[in-house]
């Protein structure tokens, strides 16, 4: 099922505005089933809080979208370690206590998601372009960052999810059945991805997963090298089109970074003594993508 736009849009909103001010009990029970992505629906008409308990919910559920797309590689080891310096990352955010979760999913897009409630995907073609584990601790910090400051769960309050919101309730309330509003609800999920969050979100998990990398002992110019790699890939680079599209330009980011850093960073953190682990990991076989690009 595809978003409503345009007249549509117009009619579902409609809809959403007739439904939320009946209380219409058969369009709230169809989410009901939906669990905590269900739940949140009905928060974005409702303009009610999100529980932390509702945020891993929708999480689990948007997670499992992303994994059905794209599975995890078949690698414990490189599972393992990336889940050792994230969790190790995470207890040095302001929400350490979440259920945080890290994989490596097997996609040659140079890419990284966040869920709501702490799960944290990087693809394995990002992987490869890292050159330490402060780049990797970098990259797991800004995603870090946006799990911690609720970015996804806020832009399924605006404009990003509104239409599709909209959507699903046009579904309910015309009394379609529970597997088309599936379909919406997922379609919203990947929608909310390829759209990407706002420039203002991405900025600020920039600096924060600068600040959490630093303090837990990596270097704290792993994420700006991460950035430098990124921005030398041609623009029409089809592994990195969607990184381009949902976050501002490298350049831009790179400046932003700069004037939050300053000199602050300069001798404030201590520096991994062992990079092998990283070197270790990525040259295991199984790490290491197929020949010919497959899985993209």
């Amino acid at each position: 099922m595809k978003p409503a736009t345009g007249l549509a849009l117009a009619l579902a909103v409609a809809v959403v505005a007739s439904a939320c001010s009946s209380d219409s009990r058969k369009t709230r029970q169809m989410l009901d089933g939906f669990g905590g992505v269900g739940t949140v629906f009905k928060h974005i008409y409702d303009l009610a809080p999100v529980s932390e308990k509702e945020e891993i919910e929708v999480g689990e559920a948007v997670a499992a979208t992303l994994l059905g797309a794209r599975p995890l590689v078949d690698d414990p080891s490189l599972q393992r370690y990336v889940n050792d310096v994230g969790l190790w990352i995470a207890r040095h955010s302001e929400r350490p206590d979440l259920p945080w979760t890290f994989g490596v999913i097997d996609s040659e897009h140079l890419n990284a998601f966040a869920t709501p409630g702490g799960t944290v995907l990087v693809t394995r073609g990002l992987m490869r372009v890292l050159r330490s584990e402060s780049e990797l601790a970098g990259v797991l910090g800004h995603e870090i960052a946006h799990a911690v400051r609720r970015h996804h769960i806020s832009a399924m309050r605006k404009g990003a999810m509104l239409d599709l919101a909209a959507t699903g309730v046009a579904v309910a309330a015309a009394g379609s059945g529970g597997g088309e509003l599936g379909e919406a609800l997922a379609q919203a999920t990947k929608e909310l991805y390829v759209r990407g969050l706002d420039r203002g979100d991405e900025y600020e998990a920039d600096r924060l997963g600068v600040l959490y990398a630093a303090r837990a002992g990596y270097d704290p110019y792993g994420l700006p090298g991460v950035i430098q790699t990124l921005s030398a890939a041609p623009a029409g680079d089809t592994y990195v089109a969607l990184l381009f599209k949902t976050h501002p330009a490298p350049a831009e980011r790179l400046d932003r970074l700069a004037t939050a850093m300053g000199d602050r960073f300069e001798t404030c953190c201590g520096r991994p003594g062992d990079e092998s682990r990283f070197e270790r990991v990525m040259a295991a076989p199984a790490s290491v993508p197929p020949a010919g690009g497959q899985n993209q």
